[in-house]
């Protein structure tokens, strides 16, 4: 009797081990740099402001110094105070691996429910560079160009 409990208890353990290894596992990296688009465009969507920021290092850079971390989020509060909507819809996400880095390329389409910057609306070709900082891929550089007739 005593013998079938240790086996018992090391088939118990044996199972629960496996299963914790199979929840540890982690995604891909390119799985987590499309994710991290994802949740970046609905946030933006959303009018979240701290979940559009979250995925971007602290020295990101926009289209060579034109827009960094800080003027991306006061722009995001602005568009919430005049109580604007912004939808986003992007494209197929390619990603292509540089060293330690990433570099993914897409399309955006920027729409608005209010008179937000209508100007800056359109489809967007966005390629955006990411780096993992404290275990997290962030996006640190992004280029895009101005709204395609």
């Amino acid at each position: 009797m005593i013998r079938w409990l240790r086996i018992g208890g090391f088939i118990l353990c044996a199972v629960l081990s496996m299963a914790s290894l199979s929840g540890c596992r982690h995604k891909p990296d390119e799985e987590q740099v499309r994710q991290a688009i994802a949740s970046l465009a609905h946030a933006a969507e959303t009018g979240d402001t701290s979940g559009v920021i979250k995925p971007l290092s602290d020295d990101f850079d926009g289209n060579a110094g034109d827009l960094d971390k800080r003027a991306l989020a006061n722009m995001m509060r602005l568009i919430a105070l005049r109580g604007d909507h912004v939808g986003v819809t992007t494209g197929p996400v390619t990603i292509e691996h540089r060293g330690d880095r990433m570099v993914a390329t897409l399309t955006v389409t920027l729409t608005s429910g209010g008179h937000v910057l209508p100007d800056q609306l359109g489809v967007y070709q966005i390629e955006s560079a990411w780096r993992r900082d404290d275990g997290q891929w962030r996006c640190y550089s992004a280029k895009w160009k101005p709204p395609m007739p």
